[in-house]
């Protein structure tokens, strides 16, 4: 039979053991309180603790992806949306972070929630779908400035959807249509005008040179020659009308008179 002060000895040594031993993982530290009082953060590794005496708290250093739930705003030019957003964080000193706020990680969800409709707030829709980087970088920084107390380090935060009315919606897609008429509409006449000019200088060619519109028969005759047409086309220079239309212009001023 063994003695029954050597198995209360053994199970006061089991209890103190359980009680005194702490084994965190790299990335975690450990808040050690001494009589409500803290000590220091240890870790990561083997932790003794003094049973009773000391309390120690896990806390995690990796980064947290935090999903921000969705949340009705009301942009500055009077449009109702919903955006949701994620925010990526991680503790830097886990003692402020104990310390500091009861649950940071409350804390945090519910200061993300209300910086995203003040910041989504004071913007334009316009503003809001296309410039995403700018509303991301405010976001970091103000939520940085007021975790920094917490000893919370934000790394980025991405606004993830933005939903519209479908009456928005149908709006912004006529606007789209109607700008990608006027862009073709703007091409269009680009493209006329240029070709005018194009031609204006081909006309001054032309009467400098009066033979370059004889090339110009031809080889619209060879063109038309490629193509198997049955119709043939001879030019005849205006030169050999000239004396014609002189004849007759000189007669009706005779009659004239």
């Amino acid at each position: 039979m063994i003695p029954i002060p050597l198995i209360a000895v053994v199970l006061l040594i089991i209890f103190f053991l359980s009680a005194a031993i702490r084994i965190l993982n790299e990335y975690e530290r450990g808040v050690i309180f001494r009589l409500g009082r803290v000590i220091k953060a240890k870790g990561p590794g083997l932790i003794l603790l003094i049973p009773i005496v000391d309390k120690m708290i896990k806390v995690s250093l990796r980064l947290v992806a935090m999903d921000v739930d969705p949340q009705d705003v009301i942009t500055r030019d009077n449009v109702s949306v919903k955006v949701n957003a994620v925010i990526y964080f991680r503790v830097i000193d886990p003692t402020k972070a104990i310390i500091e706020v009861e649950n940071y990680n409350y804390a945090m969800s519910q200061l993300a929630q209300t910086t995203l409709r003040s910041v989504c707030g004071q913007a334009e829709l316009d503003e809001l779908l296309s410039e995403r980087e700018k509303i991301n970088a405010q976001l970091q920084e103000i939520l940085d400035t007021h975790t920094d107390p917490w000893g919370i380090k934000v790394a980025t935060v991405e606004l993830k959807h933005i939903d519209l009315p479908q009456e928005m919606q149908r709006a912004m897609a006529k606007q789209a249509e109607a700008e990608r008429e006027r862009r073709a509409k703007v091409i269009n006449a680009e493209g006329e005008f240029q070709a005018a000019a194009k031609l204006a200088q081909a006309s001054e060619i032309i009467e400098k040179r009066p033979m370059a519109l004889q090339l110009r028969y031809l080889q619209t005759m060879r063109e038309m020659s490629s193509e198997k047409n049955t119709t043939t086309i001879f030019p005849f220079p205006i030169d050999l009308f000239k004396p014609l239309l002189q004849f007759m212009e000189d007669r009706v001023q005779d009659r004239k008179k």
